[in-house]
């Protein structure tokens, strides 16, 4: 059989791990091969894998697509060449499977589940698998021997025999691919086009004159993957990895740090290629302006002067990672130290699915969990947020096995039955967002509100402009900006006491299932100077990472009051009125994030934040009016046990004037008057508690309208 030469490609993460080689349907129609077809792949080692039609966009592309643990078995990388043919493959009657560390399972464990998740695999002496347990942790094997000894496909007869401990595997190359990585497609590029080919084909640089990158800073918050990204270059580049955190290196005597730094790179520079990754860097390079110690300048300098010093250029590469760019000492920014500079940042919800798949690979998911449905209400939620997720989730599912099957944990091994009937389902999924939030919003107060459109009665004309406002730009973001429109930055609610404005704003982030950051005024105000606008640029600064966001400004003349008017001596509102009108309109831009303010003092709001480009729309929340108060009462009474007699045509007409909190009001006090009954004694049975006309008519009679809105400013008429 003539071998055909072919290019490694990524493969769709649907594919990973799945012993699939996707091809150039070319070539298939030129072999005459059909899909489930054994290829045998060959670059510094052989593997083989089932073919899988490719998509015809990929006729004549010479492309062969394949998985991370694939391209380490042959031995080669992305873009590498390498040959194929056509083999056969016989049922493999014995499998001998060795561990790269100790374990804690026996044969028959290890046999359910190598047929659970590798029935219909080709294997081959020598592959490396990965297994992942249900807690998305992996154990290593390595195949030392089949029987037959040819490409064997695993049935479920196949029997699996526990190895001896081998160390075929090198421990210091992290076996991380681009494969475990979600939503950095591009940084991945980057990384690959920094770091991977100058240590694979150094000659490429030489040919056109231009230095490799010695170094590569990744920054980002934390949990987004620059600590995974830089594992998965070593894993991929087959490179030396040295792991270096900054406590370690510290020493008590003097010159020791320094020295521990320079056996580091020594070490590095004679196992080339290899990968240097040092962890949260601001914490050994500090700038050296603002830290007192000399041992810490040292460490900069020492640090500095190695990394100009290195020998072997493109085959040593420190890669460094870091939540805090700007406390790393400016010098070891500069080209010729850290290169380059690539931010990580909150993945998006195309990345989020992607996250999802890759950690409920390993579980035994049920075909009604929706992946997208939950990525889609994962807003603010980094790579690490998503693990513990699918984590959370698959404890839950186990907790209820516990429950419902009453197991004896005390015994040695749980069945195998028992462990067929964990399955994770989407209330589990449910029930762990309850439980877990996003780790880069812990600081501010980031919730969905569970308010919806129902719950606000009345205002339709207004409901419709919100919509027009907000929901427009999102659903429809072509049009506008095939239109050239800009959406709308900032949208001010005013109206008298009562009328629903907080309501509206909770509904509307739960309209667009954005996040929902709610300030009340008077917590940033502080009495140290630059407190107060250090608490406003972190909550834009969060808002603009969680995106999209909505960031609610409740009783928003408190927080921004007309500048110069009263006693101002300490300055501090007017400095934080000024910092929330740079933030709004400044240089840095609000993508995804809107501003809903809500007042019902629209004459004392400071001037400037009432232009266009700031708050857009100021939107009059009036008063309900006759259809609107019918529809609060039902809202109200929905859930109250009412009598017979309760005629709601009859209130509506009792309350003119009254907002849609007063009406709220008369439906509790009608309750609390029958709950009166009730616990006087005039009935036993609480089934028999009941809401009269007269109750409600009592109640109005008790709850008196308030007095209107404050005049509206002659300048925004």
């Amino acid at each position: 059989m003539s071998e055909i030469i072919v290019r490694i490609d990524e493969i769709p993460q649907q594919h990973v791990r799945m012993g699939r080689a996707i091809i150039d349907p070319k070539i298939i129609e030129d072999q005459n091969w059909s899909s489930g077809q054994i290829l045998e792949l060959t670059y510094n080692k052989k593997t083989h894998v089932k073919l899988w039609p490719g998509n015809p966009e990929e006729y004549g592309t010479g492309i062969i697509k394949i998985d991370g643990i694939t391209r380490q078995n042959i031995g080669a990388a992305i873009g590498d060449k390498i040959s194929i043919k056509s083999v056969e493959a016989f049922n493999a009657e014995e499998i001998t499977l060795s561990p790269t560390e100790k374990l804690a399972i026996d044969e028959e464990q290890l046999h359910y589940v190598m047929i659970n998740s590798f029935q219909n695999h080709v294997f081959t002496v020598h592959d490396s698998i990965q297994l992942q347990n249900q807690m998305g942790g992996k154990i290593q094997f390595v195949v030392t021997n089949t029987k037959p000894s040819k490409p064997v496909i695993v049935t479920e007869n196949t029997i699996f025999k526990l190895g001896s401990m081998t160390k075929a595997v090198d421990a210091s190359i992290p076996r991380i691919t681009y494969d475990e990585l979600g939503g950095l497609k591009r940084e991945v590029l980057k990384i690959r086009e920094m770091v991977e080919l100058p240590m694979r084909h150094p000659e490429l640089f030489e040919k056109i004159g231009v230095d490799a990158p010695k170094g590569v800073l990744l920054y980002g918050p934390p949990g987004t993957g620059k600590t995974l990204l830089a594992k998965a270059v070593a894993g991929e580049t087959n490179a030396h990895f040295i792991s270096l955190s900054g406590p370690e290196i510290m020493g008590k005597h003097y010159g020791e740090s320094e020295e521990r730094i320079r056996e580091i790179f020594t070490q590095a520079e004679e196992n080339a290629p290899s990968i240097i990754f040092i962890d949260e860097i601001d914490s050994i390079a500090p700038k050296r302006d603002e830290v007192s110690g000399e041992l810490e300048k040292r460490i900069v300098s020492q640090l500095l002067t190695l990394m100009d010093g290195m020998k072997s250029r493109g085959k040593v590469v420190v890669i460094a990672a870091t939540n805090r760019p700007d406390s790393i000492d400016p010098a070891l920014r500069r080209p010729g130290r850290f290169d380059r500079e690539i931010e990580i940042g909150i993945p998006d919800e195309e990345g989020r699915f992607d996250i999802l798949s890759i950690h409920t690979r390993g579980m035994p998911i049920d075909e009604k969990v929706d992946l997208k449905e939950i990525s889609k209400t994962t807003h603010g939620f980094v790579g690490a947020d998503l693990e513990v997720l699918a984590k959370e989730a698959a404890m839950i599912s186990l907790r209820k096995i516990l429950d419902v099957e009453k197991i004896d944990l005390s015994e040695e091994k749980i069945s195998t039955e028992i462990l067929q009937k964990i399955k994770i389902t989407r209330e589990d999924f449910i029930d762990a967002l309850k439980e877990v939030k996003p780790s880069a919003l812990r600081e501010v107060q980031v919730q969905i509100p569970n308010v919806t459109w129902e719950d606000v009665g009345g205002l339709d004309a207004l409901k419709e402009e919100l919509l027009e406002a907000v929901e427009w730009p999102m659903k429809y973001k072509e049009a506008y900006d095939y239109v050239n429109v800009e959406a709308p930055k900032g949208i001010l609610l005013h109206g008298p006491p009562g009328t629903g404005k907080t309501l509206i704003a909770k509904a509307l982030a739960k309209m667009t299932e954005s996040n929902f950051i709610s300030i009340k005024g008077p917590e940033l105000l502080s009495k140290w100077v630059g407190e107060s606008e250090k608490g406003v640029r972190e909550i834009f600064r969060k808002a603009r990472q969680a995106a999209p966001c909505i960031i609610f400004l409740d009783e928003v003349d408190a927080l921004v009051p007309r500048r110069g008017s009263g006693d101002s001596s300490s300055h501090v509102t007017e400095n934080v009125v000024s910092q929330i009108l740079t933030e709004i309109d400044g240089l840095e831009e609000l993508n995804n994030v809107l501003i809903i303010g809500a007042t019902n003092r629209l004459d004392i709001v400071d001037e400037a934040l009432l232009r266009p480009g700031r708050f857009d729309r100021i939107i009059q929340v009036p008063n309900p009016d006759t259809k609107g108060r019918q529809h609060i009462f039902e809202i109200h009474t929905k859930k109250k046990p009412l009598a017979s007699d309760v005629n709601i045509t009859k209130l509506v007409e009792l309350t003119d004037g009254f907002s849609g909190a007063e009406i709220a009001a008369i439906a509790n006090r009608a309750a609390i008057t029958a709950l009166k009954r009730y616990v006087g004694g005039k009935s036993q049975n609480v089934k028999e508690i009941k809401i009269t006309q007269e109750d409600l008519i009592d109640s109005i009679d008790k709850v008196k309208p308030q007095k209107k809105e404050a005049p509206i400013p002659q300048s925004i008429k």
